[in-house]
């Protein structure tokens, strides 16, 4: 457990510290966009990797009996979580999380007409799903506290894109948009546009289902079936 702990500690400490503006702006003149972006990146994986193997390893003290709906809300949930991650991190986006430096239009926001953080809040369906599905101490632990994590960080980078754009530019931009997701397109004040973010993003969420749910990929990376019940 200690050794779980740990890696939990220095991930969200990994996460945490470049996400304060004056790090992230010093390191990024250090680096430049694109190597911190790749250092950054290769860094969180292998923190990712650490901190699951030790969540492997912990001891496992249930805290609730699985029933067959936890697992059906993971199902649904996670391919969500995917495609918001994955279309969120290679789209434009001036409010929160992103791989790209490219100009955001708010005339074709693409998913950021979903939410204005589709990452955060795809790491949050992803970390929920797992918490009510794990059931067990470590579980509760690992994907509660990445599910408070996401949420809570939303409502930070709110704050700190409305005062880094200056409150015009932040109501321009943010006019066809909303932090909760599909708020904005259900109020009529945003305007949905596909485009190739989505459609990696839907690309890369199918196929991870279909390996990890169909072809027994989650049984055979973690050791559970989600699709046990129904089998």
């Amino acid at each position: 457990m200690i050794t779980f702990l740990a890696a939990l500690f220095c991930f969200f400490l990994f996460h945490a510290v470049p996400a304060q503006p004056a790090v992230r702006r010093r390191l990024v003149a250090m680096l430049g966009r694109r190597p911190y972006l790749a250092a950054y990146s290769v860094l969180s994986t292998l923190l990712l990797a650490w901190l699951i193997v030790a969540a492997w390893k912990a001891p496992y003290v249930p805290l609730w009996a699985p029933e067959p709906w936890q697992a059906g809300l993971a199902v649904v949930l996670v391919p969500i979580g995917l495609f918001l991650t994955v279309a969120g991190a290679v789209s434009a986006n001036p409010f929160s999380v992103t791989l790209t430096a490219a100009p955001f239009d708010p005339e074709r926001p693409g998913i950021i007409a979903l939410t204005r953080h589709p990452v955060l809040w795809g790491l949050f369906f992803w970390g929920f799903a797992h918490t009510i599905a794990n059931g067990d101490a470590v579980g509760l632990i690992l994907f509660g506290t990445l599910t408070v994590f996401a949420g809570t960080g939303t409502l930070i980078a709110d704050r700190r894109a409305r005062r880094r754009l200056g409150l015009e530019e932040w109501e321009r931009l943010a006019r066809g948009t909303s932090n909760l997701p599909l708020a904005a397109l259900v109020s009529g004040k945003a305007r949905w546009t596909a485009d190739r973010a989505q459609a990696l993003g839907l690309a890369a969420s199918l196929a991870a289902s279909l390996y990890l749910l169909l072809a027994g990929g989650h049984l055979a990376l973690f050791g559970v079936d989600p699709l046990i019940w129904w089998r």
